[in-house]
């Protein structure tokens, strides 16, 4: 087994508003399909071969969360770059950029409540 997780979804209380939140702050398309009533939009740079895959998600009974299971989201080479960005794309900063013994880590709400967290070497 490569990885322990494979896949994570962030669930949207406003679809659009949160694939412009991930598109601005990572820097890329947020890809959307719908299948079944529940929409998805993929995640900038998570669809390499092998790499972890995440989705925002919107459907009946999918509620953002603040507390509970928070997902690292890659910062590339410093954190401090996408984590500059969350501010003005409608997140909030919970935790400044932090040096940990594994690196740099920083964590904060997005558009719809979730918290999630950046990691970086650098």
């Amino acid at each position: 087994m490569a990885n322990s997780i494979n896949w994570f979804e962030l669930p949207s209380k406003d679809f659009e508003r949160a694939c412009k939140f991930y598109s601005d702050v990572l820097g890329g398309e947020v890809n959307v399909v719908e299948n079944e009533g529940v929409r998805m939009g993929f995640l900038p740079n998570f669809t390499q071969d092998g790499a972890v895959g995440g989705c925002v998600i919107h459907g009946e009974g999918l509620e953002p969360a603040g507390n509970g299971t928070m997902v690292y989201l890659n910062g590339g080479e410093d954190l401090g770059i996408p984590l500059g960005k969350v501010e003005s794309a409608g997140g909030k900063i919970v935790r400044p950029k932090t040096q940990g013994p594994y690196g740099f880590s920083a964590v904060f709400l997005d558009s719809e409540g979730n918290k999630v967290a950046f990691h970086s070497m650098g």
